[in-house]
């Protein structure tokens, strides 16, 4: 057995890795860029090493900066996690040309399932079924063309080398195919360095199913059954299950039966997932792709199978032969993982940056939590968006969904935001309990899109409205001013406290006035036209561990609301349950007084919505431009963002170069509306 193992990656998988070598008694070699010197995983390791600056580019994806590190900190075996080089064969490679042991499968079965067109037919060869479609090598625009034609309409075009949705196009048509051909051969080029493409008929409901094997490297093969996949944004998975719901038997053995006629064929010898996707209500799973690597989603997994992935892929690693057979294999119970993302649901899944400034993960029956963060951590743009998973394991799929809910409900990360209050939506809503998933699940429950529930948005701007009022309040009350204690009498009758009033933006796309007056004991919030948004509330400003705080009670059940202020002094950033409101708030004579112009000039100003860096730069200094036309391109957290001119003009200046690291709200573009 290995005495050190380095792990190449960072974040929550890092961590977990770690968890594992400690229990197994091996040293973990962290590594780590120049913007995790402090992160979780560097002090969870036992050794640490330097690998470079923040881009990835330059140390997570620099192999033979990985390699030196192991040599320098004595490692005998390289980990990749998952993401990052784990799917690279230069990093398998470079290890054994420098006698370190890799801890996956070998360089050429990394090489085969990495291209989905080898993989396909590779799959076709071993008898696996296949989306009908094309994966062949002419890839001139003519030739795709006239395949895409006889297969039919509508298709997917796919990035051949990669994965996540990038490279990645709907066609409905004919006459949409080229342009969404040149768009996606973009995309998989500036993503992936390959712009090869493959094309397959759409599924019209589909399933995405998953099947776990692990192999060693004595010719056994087993399957640790099934995952469930299938509720995805833009091709990314937010939540898996184990095993999968919903389904025929001889559906779940025709799938296991499959992957391990694939992994046979290629000799797969770690551990790996094969993915299939299912036409709902149809018996035949299709092969998609084969991940040769630990998943993302294998805690679930690991929870339904009692059995430890990592501890399977060290000792396989190292030579032994798997400790069981398929029959000492079985399923007990149900497990469901939800992704923690910093992102804004509401508005475009928009990256969230910054510093935790407050961390607590519940610890509680029938929950995991697999996290990479801590207090004092930084999330940058330059790393994935995700932090944590939260897992509820169960007998039952309702218990595991209950379990999940309390888990996200106490998992508090202060300073960013994060997507718990739509995760939470997700599996709450009745279609997760009622019917089949299927990748179309996100568009059916929210068809507008997710919103937060309306009384969690009146209640924080209660919170944000009493934040502005409340010191007021208590320094008028200390300096005994008798118009700030004054009652609400009236001649004809008692009136309610007096009523500040506000014009809120940041609710929608429109500022709505909002006004919090006294009502006896209680505050009266008045939220928009008319009175349905009326409600009567308790509030009451808290000296939190973070800063300050508003409960607010409604109902008989209180909500705390984290208060921080904003990069402009109207502005207050409220958040509960890792939702984040930025409300800027105006007086209505602020509001009245403002430049008549300014709407204009603003719209002209072109200004990063999240920090990033600049990927694409499409005007220049004097150039016209029409309302609508692209403008630049910015890499955050993985993801790329189009800009686009929001008026016709002419383009006075551009703040922004290729590669430039620019922060939220930067101006990138300026266009002056014509005279």
């Amino acid at each position: 057995m290995f005495d050190a193992i380095l792990i190449a990656n960072r974040g929550e998988i890092a961590c977990r890795i770690a968890r594992t070598c400690r229990r197994m008694g091996i040293a973990s070699v962290a590594v780590y860029s120049e913007a995790d010197r402090h992160a979780r995983h560097v002090s969870e390791c036992d050794i640490a090493v330097p690998i470079g600056p923040a881009e990835a580019a330059a140390s997570y994806l620099n192999a033979q900066a990985i390699v030196d590190a192991a040599l320098r900190a004595g490692a005998q075996a390289v980990h990749p996690g998952y993401g990052f080089l784990s799917e690279k064969t230069v990093l398998a490679e470079l290890c054994a040309a420098h006698g370190i042991e890799w801890i996956g499968p070998r360089p050429e079965v990394i090489r085969q399932m990495g291209s989905k067109i080898e993989s396909k037919l590779l799959a076709q060869r071993a008898d696996v079924p296949t989306v009908p479609g094309y994966h062949g090598e002419d890839q001139t625009p003519a030739h795709l063309l006239a395949r895409a034609e006889a297969i039919g309409w509508p298709l997917l075009i796919k990035a051949s080398a990669g994965g996540g949705g990038r490279g990645m196009r709907r066609v409905e048509n004919g006459a949409q195919f080229l342009a969404l051909l040149d768009e996606a051969k973009s995309e998989a080029l500036r993503a992936f360095g390959d712009d090869r493409v493959l094309l397959e008929k759409l599924i019209a409901r589909p399933r995405h199913l998953e099947v776990q094997l692990i192999g060693d490297r004595h010719g056994n093969l087993l399957h640790l059954f099934e995952r469930e996949c299938s509720i995805q944004r833009n091709y990314q998975k937010v939540i898996e299950e184990a095993p999968a719901a919903w389904l025929a038997p001889e559906t779940r053995d025709r799938l296991h039966a499959h992957a391990l006629r694939l992994g046979r064929a290629i000799g797969y010898d770690s551990a790996g997932t094969v993915e299939f996707v299912l036409e709902d209500g149809t018996p035949e799973p299709y092969f998609l792709e084969m991940n040769t690597r630990l998943q993302v989603e294998h805690p679930v997994t690991e929870l339904v199978t009692g059995l430890d992935l990592v501890e399977l892929q060290i000792r396989v690693a190292a030579g032994e032969v798997l400790p069981l057979a398929q029959h000492d294999i079985a399923v007990r119970g149900h497990a469901i993982e939800a992704r923690v993302n910093c992102e804004d649901p509401a508005h475009g899944y928009r990256p969230q940056i910054g510093t935790i400034t407050g961390y607590e993960a519940p610890v509680r029956e029938g929950l995991r939590i697999d996290s990479g963060v801590q207090r004092g951590s930084e999330i940058t743009p330059h790393y994935d968006s995700m932090i944590a998973k939260v897992i509820g394991f169960g007998g039952t799929r309702a218990t595991a969904t209950r379990r999940l809910v309390e888990g996200l409900d106490g998992f508090h990360v202060d300073g960013v935001g994060t997507n718990q209050a739509f995760l939470r939506d997700v599996v709450t809503h009745a279609l997760f309990q009622q019917h089949a998933l299927t990748t179309h699940y996100l568009a059916e429950a929210f068809p507008g899109g997710w919103r937060p529930a309306p009384a969690l948005v009146h209640e924080a701007t209660a919170a944000a409205l009493f934040s502005r009022l409340a010191p007021a309040l208590r320094g008028s009350q200390a300096s005994g001013d008798p118009w700030g204690a004054a009652g609400g009498f009236r001649v004809v009758g008692r009136a309610p406290g007096a009523a500040s009033t506000w014009v809120v933006e940041g609710l929608g796309d429109e500022p709505v006035e909002a006004s919090l007056s006294r009502e006896g004991t209680a505050w009266r919030l008045r939220c928009g036209a008319g009175e349905a948004t009326a409600l009567s509330l308790q509030l009451q400003l808290q000296e939190a561990e973070n800063g300050r705080a508003v409960d607010v009670t409604r109902d008989g059940q209180t909500r705390r609301f984290g208060i921080d202020a904003g990069a402009e002094a109207h502005v207050v950033i409220v958040s509960h349950g890792g939702q984040r409101f930025e409300l800027a708030l105006s007086s209505r004579l602020d509001w009245m007084a403002r430049p008549t112009g300014a709407a204009a000039q603003a719209q002209g100003a072109v200004r990063a919505n999240m920090p990033g860096m600049v990927t694409e730069v499409h005007v220049a200094p004097g150039q016209q431009v029409k309302a609508g036309d692209l403008v630049a391109v910015m890499d955050s957290m993985k993801l790329l963002y189009s800009y686009a001119a929001a008026i016709d003009g002419q383009v006075m200046a551009v703040a922004c170069k290729v590669g430039q690291t620019v922060a939220s709200g930067q101006l990138l573009v300026e266009i002056a509306a014509p005279a």
